[in-house]
């Protein structure tokens, strides 16, 4: 069975329907046994569907406001 180590290792191409049958039951077994990689698992799928979510071009009042974030917080 896979260690935690090993799924992240392999949770990108999990997600993107890249592995073999071997290494896609792998990962299957081992997220059907931890807890702490579902939860991993979950959030890496929320992260694709936001990031598949944002717009194709930049804004520039959300690229001035991560700026003003970014400087923000390097200050504090």
């Amino acid at each position: 069975m896979l260690s935690c180590k090993e799924l992240v290792a392999h949770s990108s191409d999990y997600l993107d329907g890249q592995l073999r049958l071997r290494e896609r039951i792998s990962v299957r077994s081992h997220l059907a046994l931890c807890s702490h990689c579902r939860r991993f698992i979950r959030q890496l799928r929320l992260s694709q569907a936001v990031l598949r979510k944002l717009p194709d071009e930049a804004i520039p009042e959300l690229d001035a406001l991560a700026e003003k974030l970014a400087r923000q917080h390097r200050e504090s």
